[in-house]
């Protein structure tokens, strides 16, 4: 790990500028003049829950929390405070480029909760602040000095705070890294004539590129900005789940769960049906975790929640190995749908979250589970869930699948649990 007192050298400053001055010319993403649609789709407070309860399970929902936005880009501050008229934001970013269209955004919508820095990540400490939440996500890769900066945040974090951190992957991003290595070898600058150019030959890859099944899905290829951001970037390194926990521990922080945690499972999807299921299921979980990116091979970023080593596991941990469980208030997840036609025989329905980019991370479930599903309103916990159901005529003997189905749920990213109630009861394992 580097050493947070040396002296920065002139290639990593150098670089520092040249990434500075590439988000100046080219902020990412690209800026939006319209966030009405977004701070409606917030206004639900089950959403403002399951988004809190993902980092803090075990705590009572609130939203007088102090949040950092690292690296905030055009909007993605103003996003936060609109989400939360309580919260006090805080953005910072050292284009000022982004940190001109965050202000419009703040002016716009009058966001008094939100406060706007140019300030680059290593020096957080300037704020003199601690935060509750801190989010970084698309930022820390882009540093010469990941390590001095995710060191940077965690001295920012409160003792009982979270972090949402994102970083690249490497896999999925094989064509990516072709495709940078090509623009190196033209000499390519990110002007907009050699970005324009830079598009139109891309039209002519093969199907069978790398990079080919990328450009009409990924959001990087929609726009000039996403092209450049993805291509022509200065600085641009991605992390491995081995590596990224060595990345995380280093820092003094711990891994709490994947924001996603579905593709990462061995019980989850088409895998849990492979003859290595159980094979896999026998290894550490994140051993488990990394033989899934090798597994599914396309990962292009992992989004992950992360505490001081120093946190308590049990208040940052969901589990259903003890009696507790039935106090748990499922909330569902907002990307979460509900399919009733075209069903294979027994099944009254299927259930997926809209999140997930694979395919085969689908939930059937019979009529006895839709009807517990159908109960969850992000207000009852699960024994009432229950209780409601058997009184419809359920048998009482079926609590056994109820675990088991609850636990599924929140396998496949289909529920939050609120599990405050829980955590204030004695534990009866």
């Amino acid at each position: 790990m580097t050493n947070e007192n040396e002296i920065p050298s002139a290639a990593s400053t150098n670089t520092s500028n040249d990434v500075q001055a590439f988000y100046n010319a080219h902020p990412y993403p690209p800026p939006v003049l319209d966030l009405d649609g977004y701070r409606a789709s917030w206004q639900d407070e089950n959403r403002r829950r399951v988004d809190f309860h993902l980092f803090w399970p075990a705590e009572p929902y609130r939203e007088d929390l102090q949040i950092l936005v690292a690296g905030c880009g055009t909007s993605q501050a103003a996003r936060y405070a609109l989400r939360y008229p309580s919260t006090r934001v805080i953005g910072i970013d050292f284009s000022a480029t982004s940190i001109h269209h965050s202000e419009e955004l703040k002016r716009q919508y009058n966001l008094n909760n939100l406060e706007l820095h140019q300030l680059p990540v290593v020096r957080v400490s300037e704020l003199q602040m601690e935060f509750d939440q801190i989010v970084c996500t698309g930022v820390l890769h882009h540093l010469p000095d990941p390590d001095a900066g995710l060191c940077a945040l965690r001295d920012t974090l409160k003792p009982g705070g979270a972090m949402h951190l994102m970083v690249y992957a490497p896999y999925g991003r094989t064509g990516i890294y072709m495709l940078q290595e090509y623009c190196r070898q033209l000499r390519i600058r990110p002007s907009e004539t050699e970005i324009q150019d830079l598009a139109d030959t891309l039209m002519a890859l093969p199907r069978d590129h790398p990079l080919a099944h990328l450009l009409g899905q990924a959001p990087d290829f929609r726009t000039k900005a996403g092209l450049a951001d993805a291509l022509l970037n200065p600085q641009d390194r991605a992390y491995t789940v081995p590596q990224l926990f060595e990345f995380i521990s280093a820092a003094g922080l711990r891994f709490g769960r994947w924001l996603r945690q579905a593709p990462y499972l061995p019980q989850c999807g088409a895998i849990a049906e492979t003859p290595h299921a159980s094979r896999l299921a026998q290894l550490p979980p994140q051993e488990q975790h990394a033989a899934l990116e090798l597994l599914r091979g396309t990962m292009l970023r992992h989004s992950a929640v992360i505490y001081p080593a120093n946190s308590p596991v049990d208040q940052h941990s969901v589990r259903f190995d003890h009696d507790q469980w039935q106090d748990y208030i499922p909330i569902r997840s907002p990307g979460s749908i509900v399919v009733q036609e075209n069903l294979p025989p027994g099944t009254a329905a299927v259930l997926i979250n809209q999140n997930h980019t694979y395919q085969d991370l689908v939930l059937p479930v019979d009529k006895f589970q839709k009807q517990i599903y159908d109960a969850i309103d992000g207000q009852r916990s699960i024994s009432q869930i229950m209780n409601s159901v058997f009184m419809a005529g359920y048998p009482e003997q079926r609590s056994t699948d109820t675990r088991s189905f609850f636990q599924k749920l929140w396998w496949y990213d289909q529920v939050v649990l609120d599990a405050s109630a829980a955590a204030s009861s004695p534990s009866t394992a």
